[in-house]
């Protein structure tokens, strides 16, 4: 039950932000200015509350990605996206990535919203925060 539930919220998060991309891309000016008043709030809340939960322990480490086998150091995957999203996304894709932490790392695949399959099992995911299968996922 747990699982169809998870993915009828995964569903539904999926979904707003497929129809906010719409606006974005579709909308005219006047209905821009009005979904942004109403929804750029709420995603900064959205992220706010999701960065506080990953704020680092007085050890320097994750606790929400750090497990009691595996200490996560800050700043955690999530703050880095949060980083590259929110600030460095505004600058040329050279500069970014001679700039990004992340550069020399492989980055994790752009989730799809095929919503026609079921949850993939914890033995398909990995990590904590892991929602997507990585079999669904598109290489960039």
């Amino acid at each position: 039950m747990d699982q169809v539930l998870g993915q009828v919220l995964r569903n539904a998060v999926w979904e707003r932000l497929d129809m906010l991309t719409d606006l974005a891309n579709r909308a005219d000016a006047q209905s821009l200015v009005s979904v942004a008043r109403s929804e750029l709030p709420r995603l900064t809340e959205a992220w706010r509350a999701m960065l506080k939960m990953h704020e680092p322990d007085e050890r320097g480490d994750c606790p929400t990605c750090s497990t009691r086998w595996h200490r996560c150091k800050a700043p955690c995957s999530v703050w880095q996206v949060a980083h590259e999203h929110l600030v460095a996304g505004g600058l040329a894709p050279q500069q970014q990535a001679s700039t990004s932490r992340l550069s020399g790392r492989r980055k994790s695949p752009v989730p799809t919203q095929d919503r026609g399959v079921p949850a993939p099992s914890a033995a398909e995911t990995t990590g904590r925060h892991a929602l997507v299968n990585p079999r669904r996922a598109v290489t960039a």
